[in-house]
């Protein structure tokens, strides 16, 4: 069982903003799991991944087929506060699931 996190590297994000949105991201998809998937990967250690994405197209087009799939996934757009505009969309996480059905989604890409 893992996460995926796919962050854009074409925003400039600083590393705390990053962070933050790693995390909104990551809490998002888990709450997208089912209970059996929730209780399975936080017994297995919540393994996680960070990866990159070159812009907004790729990370839609990954969540796509992570739903296509029927994998627990979220997007995330940024509320503007700080760094960004409302709205920006920063990460999408894919996961908790098996690691094969996680991979099939985000397998190609690079680690953050």
């Amino acid at each position: 069982m893992k996460q995926a996190i796919v962050a854009r590297t074409d925003l400039g994000m600083g590393r705390g903003k990053l962070a933050a949105q790693v995390a909104h991201a990551s809490l998002s998809a888990y709450e997208d799991a089912d209970e059996r998937a929730k209780k399975r990967w936080k017994g297995e250690g919540q393994k996680k991944v960070v990866l990159k994405a070159s812009g907004e197209k790729e990370l839609f087009r990954l969540a796509d087929e992570a739903e296509r799939l029927g994998l627990p996934n979220a997007v995330v757009r940024d509320a503007g506060h700080t760094q960004l505009e409302p709205g920006t969309v920063t990460c999408l996480a894919v996961g908790p699931a098996r690691d094969d059905d996680v991979d099939r989604v985000t397998g190609e890409l690079s680690l953050y």
